[in-house]
């Protein structure tokens, strides 16, 4: 049996907790804020978002019992093998991998258009041609790219440098939203009566905030992120939980925030009818003038400065993790000879993202929409990766080693499940609030093809690894053992 290839523990807790929160804030939290009231309302957004927390705190339950279980690269990839096999394990990691890479190239893409609503004269230079109403110009590309390259650069260096950059970011992220919010308040101008109508007029409270519910997995993703550096803990796994919720919580407390700076400035509603090409970034600095707009445009680049480094660290240890198995090429898992870092994964995620400028911003909108239902599905499998790691059989607390004697833990696990199938329901349910797009669905079917396409030419090889060998490579032991609370 060949050895198995495992990387250096060099992350902290809080280096790992701001992976996490980073990640899961993005450019989302800046640029999002009036699109989202447009379709909820300031309150309906706000309890949108923090009863989406809740039920990403149900799933980070099994999250935080699996981590510790298995602290090892490919989350949930590793999950979805335990718990169904092969063929699941590659069905979770082909999605993630198409989630991850998608928002890393989001994230490239936003870091231009902020340029774009700054700098407009340096950016609508050398126009190229048009998609889906969307201008393309060569500047945006360069400078997407650039950010891209940057990345791509600091994670081949090492992890210790990606998680202490991404926890200074997240600081310097939280204290900008902070004080952005204060000098909106002190405003005599503004105040909390333009918050109101907390909800749209034109559709029910309870619709408003199932449509925000609904892309809770593309607004927490990145807590997942912890799971992906399981491996390079550099301390006890079993902290995993405590810092995926601390994350989850101080993303929904950010959110909430933005949403209430943008919407205590003017009546969000007249906002909204403007059709602004970024509402947050033209209020504050109508309102703040151009101090207000830097400390926002600061806190947007942390943002998509941390979503950046976050995923490109999970999208390398995903393909480092399946390339180990054996199910994508072996140079993925190959680590550098300096840095000893995945770094195949790295510049492979960061070549792929350095496409998307080139198709425009609302092409790549319609694949990341489709990535949450990637996202979500191996949210089902870590659920369901515990719910069968449980038992409510207390004559049996620790069956071969397989089975853990928990019923609180048990149940759940069946709530995660039912909460990741909600999701799902929500974005493919024709009539739904969140019911993706045309273009959505065919960019997922295209995945989807695609994906069997590879699966099928690799299905052979793949299946002829022995079982004792697989579990080596994927957990790092030949049987598949529980460790017990």
């Amino acid at each position: 049996m060949e050895k198995r290839t495992t990387l250096k523990k060099t992350l902290k807790p809080h280096w790992v907790w701001a992976i996490a929160l980073g990640s899961a804030i993005g450019w989302g939290a800046f640029v999002q804020p009036v699109n989202w009231m447009a379709t909820a309302g300031p309150l309906g957004v706000i309890s949108g978002f923090f009863i989406g927390a809740l039920l990403m705190i149900l799933i980070a339950v099994s999250y935080g019992f699996l981590i510790k279980s298995f602290p090892v690269s490919g989350g949930e990839f590793a999950y979805a093998y335990i718990s169904l096999g092969r063929t699941h394990a590659f069905i979770s990691g082909w999605f993630l991998t198409l989630g991850y890479i998608c928002i890393v190239a989001l994230n490239a893409s936003a870091f231009a258009l902020m340029f774009k609503f700054v700098f407009p004269q340096f950016i609508e230079n050398l126009h190229l041609y048009n998609v889906a109403g969307w201008e393309v110009y060569v500047p945006e590309i360069i400078v997407a790219s650039l950010v891209l390259i940057v990345f791509g650069f600091f994670n081949v260096r090492g992890s210790s440098i990606s998680g202490r950059i991404q926890f200074i970011f997240c600081l310097v992220m939280v204290g900008a939203i902070l004080l952005l919010t204060m000098m909106v308040g002190v405003q005599p101008e503004a105040g909390l009566a333009n918050v109101k109508p907390y909800f749209p007029t034109d559709t029910s409270a309870m619709a408003a905030i199932i449509s925000i519910v609904a892309i809770a997995p593309w607004a927490y993703v990145g807590f997942d992120n912890i799971p992906q550096t399981a491996e390079e803990f550099d301390f006890s796994s079993s902290k995993a939980f405590k810092l995926i919720v601390f994350a989850i919580l101080a993303a929904a407390i950010l959110y909430s925030f933005m949403i209430i700076t943008t919407s205590m400035i003017r009546p969000w509603q007249g906002v909204v009818e403007e059709n602004y090409i970024w509402g947050t970034g033209q209020v504050v600095q109508d309102l703040l003038g151009t101090v207000g707009l830097l400390i926002l445009v600061i806190a947007l680049t942390m943002g998509i400065f941390t979503g950046l480094n976050g995923f490109v660290i999970s999208s390398s240890r995903l393909l480092f993790a399946m390339s180990r198995a054996k199910i994508i090429p072996e140079g993925f898992s190959k680590l550098h000879p300096k840095y000893k870092t995945p770094y195949w994964g790295v510049i492979f995620t960061v070549i792929v993202a350095m496409f998307s400028p080139w198709f425009g911003r609302e092409a790549l909108l319609w694949v990341v929409d489709m990535s949450s239902i990637g996202v979500t599905i191996a949210y089902f499998y870590t659920c369901y990766a515990a719910f069968s790691m449980f038992t409510f059989n207390a004559d049996n607390p620790l069956g071969n080693g397989k089975q853990i004697y928990s019923p609180v833990k048990k149940v759940i696990s069946i709530l995660g499940m039912l909460a990741s199938l909600t999701f799902l329901v929500l974005l493919l349910f024709p009539g739904s609030p969140a019911f993706l797009g045309l273009e959505s669905r065919i960019a997922l079917a295209a995945w989807v093809i695609l994906g069997l396409i590879f699966y099928l030419a690799k299905r052979k090889e793949y299946n002829k690894i022995p079982e004792e060998e697989l579990n080596y490579l994927i957990t790092g032991s030949k049987e598949i053992k529980l460790k017990q609370d």
